[in-house]
């Protein structure tokens, strides 16, 4: 079965990185367009950024472009996200994404903190 597990999260100070990463199974992983998505508290979950299924293509939401890298190793069937300089409203839990077979799939989420 699909299982997507995320890793990485932790709490840092503001100006921060942090690197996530989303280990895949369960599906040709090298085939699949991925996605990281975020939930802050009290907020809807809302879509970070995407990337093609061997990498060529990325897309960002506004409020992470230019501080945020998605990445892929498909031999490793690993998806990564470097965030650099963090800022508070960062804070979330953070998800991967993949839909497979015509349903989303979701990990279980890893807590990005960003205080000081």
């Amino acid at each position: 079965q699909v299982q997507l597990v995320e890793s990485g999260g932790g709490l840092v100070q503001p100006g921060g990185s942090l690197t996530l990463s989303c280990a895949a199974s369960g599906f040709t992983f090298s085939r699949y367009a991925m996605r990281w998505y975020r939930r802050a508290p009290g907020k809807e979950r809302e879509w970070v950024a995407g990337i093609s299924n061997v990498g060529g293509t990325t897309s960002y939401a506004d409020s992470v472009k230019g501080r945020f890298t998605i990445s892929r190793d498909n031999a490793k069937k690993t998806m990564y996200l470097q965030m650099n300089s963090l800022k508070p409203e960062d804070t979330a839990v953070y998800y991967c994404n993949v839909l497979f077979s015509g349903v989303n799939y979701w990990g279980q989420g890893t807590q990005v903190t960003v205080s000081s």
